[in-house]
């Protein structure tokens, strides 16, 4: 026993051979990789001695940055961006969504976005169409939005024509049979229950915000396919929409990692000249709407089906305003209990995606931030935003406060998403109206380069991915027939002065505001006392005085 803690004690002090070699050879060997011992006097800014000039690639120019835009003889666009890599994405994007469908059933859009990349003249099925691509490692998608209808592949560069000839096909040549249409029917059905069911309220709220602000006019017209109208939509009716908006004049042949030249000849075989399956009759019926900031009431009441469960939804649009009140204590989909949570949106009018403003609203948005209340924090969060210093850090009891800016070519919304406990329904309302009218107030110097830093952060990492270069190519090319370069939206970005703030947002708060709600709403405050409230100075409700409780 004694030997042992002799040992021990031995190895403890060092006294022994190994613990002498340790001491001699290991650490200092330690030490001269850990400090960098062999250059222990030259900074970190400065080159090494000895080490060869590193020699950096270079560019020839801007041009090589540049989106190149041709126009075919039938009106089509053809607008390409050269990208290192072996892989391209190409797509057309058309000047076609729900916006589109005053005249027409609503629902079409939704209908063709679920028909894409269907059966089509040359491709018996969408399995032939899927086996295709795999040949190029392609994949394919679609996607509709309110003003926007964009066909996108994914795939080699080496297949361009292949894929350049099977989108034409896909957008110009869809079959859509009885039994793709019976399929479509139910897929729309599925998903409509399934935008009823799942806990996450901001697709629908989205959509409730944008019927509020624009009722029964472009963008505030559905989305989303309406239950009665399902069964009415065939083939005649989705052949009288693509006649009228499906047109060369209003498409985009976009790509990315692609020579122009290339896509161009491509574009010429496949799209100049093409009959399309509904014939060649001139479009006549194109709706040239102007986005209008409405009021007006209106109040619907309806039965909703989900999940087995009939529940009572009430709807009222007043002056620009949309609730629906539903029972948002049983929506889990775990056997852990969801909070019931009530869950407003109030929105304001801002501006177009083509004005000068534009680009202070997004700063303004960048500003407000915001979004649920757990994060696990960190750099480029927007843990500093004012909707997370002012509320969410503030009133423990709030859920979430985030804020949205939608922006179209003639109109725009800037709108905060809260959700709270329907007892303090009334308090969530004020917080959201306060900040709203504090935009106005004296804009920080710090907070307005930081959410300018952030913007052009997100800005360029996004635009980093292939198909986000793609799409902003096609939509800025649709929109505008030219495209703003990242290093010029950023010129815009560091332009945006303190005062441009509190401009656009003293003309933002002097218009309508549009409110959204859904869950409990006992407690809600009339739309007369929310225009108030964002009409006062401090943006508090007014008072209500009661007899009884």
């Amino acid at each position: 026993m004694a030997a042992m803690v002799l040992a021990a004690t031995r190895l403890l002090r060092g006294s022994s051979s190994w613990g002498r070699s340790r001491l001699r050879f290991g650490t200092p060997a330690y030490r001269r990789f850990s400090s960098g011992g062999a250059y222990p006097n030259i900074p970190l800014s400065s080159p090494l001695p000895g080490v060869p000039k590193p020699v950096f690639a270079t560019v020839d120019g801007q041009e090589k940055f540049e989106t190149k835009i041709t126009t075919l003889d039938n009106g089509l666009r053809v607008a390409s961006q050269n990208k290192f890599g072996q892989f391209c994405t190409v797509g057309i994007l058309i000047n076609s969504g729900s916006r589109y469908e005053a005249k027409y059933l609503s629902g079409i859009a939704h209908f063709l976005e679920k028909l894409a990349f269907s059966s089509t003249d040359r491709f018996g099925s969408k399995d032939e169409i899927l086996l295709t691509l795999e040949k190029h490692g392609g994949i394919c998608d679609c996607q509709t939005s309110r003003d926007t209808t964009m066909y996108a592949v994914s795939a080699d560069s080496k297949g361009l024509e292949t894929v350049v000839g099977l989108l034409a096909d896909v957008v110009l040549h869809p079959q859509l049979t009885d039994e793709e249409i019976e399929m479509t029917r139910m897929a729309v059905q599925f998903e409509l229950e399934d935008l009823n069911m799942r806990p996450d309220p901001e697709p629908l709220l989205t959509e409730m915000i944008h019927e509020a602000a624009y009722r029964e006019n472009t963008v505030g017209l559905h989305r989303f396919c309406p239950t009665e109208n399902i069964a009415k939509i065939n083939r005649e009716v989705l052949y009288s929409y693509l006649r009228n908006y499906y047109t060369p004049d209003r498409m985009v042949l976009a790509g990315v990692g692609v020579e122009h030249e290339r896509l161009l000849e491509c574009a010429r075989k496949h799209l100049l000249g093409a009959h399309p399956a509904w014939g060649s009759e001139a479009a006549v019926q194109v709706d040239r709407s102007v986005a209008q900031y409405t009021g007006g009431i209106a109040k619907t009441e309806k039965f909703a089906w989900s999940g087995g469960v009939v529940y009572h939804v009430c709807t009222h649009i007043r002056s620009a305003w949309l609730q629906l009140e539903r029972d948002m204590s049983n929506v889990s989909l775990g056997p852990a209990p969801f909070p019931e949570l009530t869950h407003i949106m109030i929105g304001l009018e801002s501006c177009s995606f083509l004005e000068a403003d534009f680009i202070p609203f997004a700063v303004l948005n960048m500003m407000m931030g915001g979004g649920g209340s757990f994060s696990a924090g960190g750099p480029g969060k927007g843990m500093f935003t004012r909707l997370y210093l002012n509320v969410l850090n503030r009133h423990h009891w709030m859920y979430n406060a985030t804020s949205y800016h939608h922006s179209y070519e003639d109109t725009g919304l800037l709108c905060i998403h809260a959700s709270a406990d329907p007892r303090q329904v009334r308090e969530m309302v004020e917080i959201i109206t306060r900040e709203f009218v504090l935009t106005a107030g004296t804009v920080d110097v710090v907070e307005l380069e930081r959410a300018k830093t952030q913007l052009m952060s997100m800005l360029m990492m996004n635009l980093e991915a292939r198909p986000v270069i793609f799409e902003d190519v096609g939509r800025q090319v649709l929109a505008t027939r030219s495209r703003k370069l990242p290093h010029e939206l950023c010129a815009l970005i560091r332009d945006v002065k303190p005062e441009d703030i509190k401009r656009v947002a003293s003309k933002m708060l002097r218009g309508k505001p549009a409110v959204a709600a859904l869950g409990d709403l006992t407690d809600l405050p009339t739309y007369e006392h929310v225009q108030a409230a964002l009409s006062s100075k401090d943006g508090r409700l007014p008072r209500i005085y009661r007899l009884f409780r």
